[in-house]
């Protein structure tokens, strides 16, 4: 397990961080980037924060997945609650105009579809902010799980 660094490199965050984005380019820039992470993603334009959270790949997508995304996401692939998070994932996408992004933390699909359910309920500024912060935590416990 590693402790948060110090410095990462931008190839090291695209990978953390599922994408070359601008959040990525501004962390690289700095000294602590994982600590400094929530405090420079809340820094960041509205369509800085889409392209970061449209830079990960759905819920329960099936292929096309980095190997931490699939490792993540694990293998519990009943089909119907698949099929609901299809569903969901493009309601929720419309609903607010980006990608779910939620720290799945080895949970079964079927809490993630409860989540989802539960998240797209509320309201765009407040799910943009839980977004980007379940997106700063996705990182964390990739860099920890290293």
């Amino acid at each position: 397990m590693h402790d948060l660094p110090r410095q990462l490199s931008r190839e090291e965050l695209s990978e953390l961080f599922e994408g070359d984005t601008a959040l990525v380019r501004r962390l690289a820039e700095t000294d602590d980037p994982l600590g400094q992470a929530r405090r420079i993603a809340a820094e960041l334009t509205e369509d800085e924060k889409l392209e970061a959270l449209n830079a990960h790949p759905a819920i329960g997508r099936r292929g096309g997945l980095s190997a931490r995304s699939a490792a993540e996401q694990g293998a519990d692939a009943d089909p119907e609650v698949l099929e609901e998070l299809a569903r969901l994932n493009a309601e929720y996408e419309n609903r607010f105009g980006f990608r779910f992004v939620v720290f799945v933390n080895r949970r079964p699909k079927a809490e993630i579809l409860e989540v989802l359910r539960a998240r797209i309920t509320r309201s765009r500024p407040e799910e943009l902010d839980t977004a980007v912060e379940e997106l700063v935590a996705i990182a964390e416990d990739r860099w920890r799980s290293f």
